[in-house]
């Protein structure tokens, strides 16, 4: 990273590439702010969050998501910063067999209907991100 580039400037860079990432939501009961780590995937312009698949239960941080849509990205990589986004939980089959099989090749899975059928998917929108700073 070059660490003489602004903020501002080093954040769409950083967004740009898969990584680790911690994702903050706001608990759909409690209010209170919830933490994971969980992998970030940039594809063909877009970002978007998606996990191993589990028919059994729904992640409680999805949960909190259809009740607040409203996340925050904490890059720890070649950013430290915290992004605020908008995640949008999809279901729609056709809408998710595009992010399912990019995050499978990535993954090197060969399991896609079932990825499909029982992988959590969510895509991010960033919100502008003029005003961030890093992540303290």
């Amino acid at each position: 990273m070059d660490h003489a580039r602004p903020v501002s400037e080093s954040i769409p860079a950083a967004l740009h590439h898969s990584q680790i990432i911690d994702l903050t939501t706001t608990g759909r009961r409690s209010g209170q702010p919830r933490r994971i780590e969980i992998f970030l995937h940039y594809d063909d312009g877009q970002l978007f969050i998606t996990g191993m698949p589990r028919s059994d239960r729904t992640r409680d941080w999805i949960r909190n998501i259809e009740a607040d849509p409203h996340v925050v990205i904490h890059l720890k990589q070649s950013a430290v910063v915290d992004v605020n986004a908008t995640a949008r939980v999809v279901t729609d089959p056709d809408e998710r067999r595009p992010y399912i099989e990019a995050a499978a090749r990535r993954w090197r899975r060969t399991d896609i209907p079932e990825m499909l059928e029982h992988s959590p998917l969510i895509v991010l929108t960033v919100e502008d991100h003029a005003d961030h700073q890093p992540d303290q």
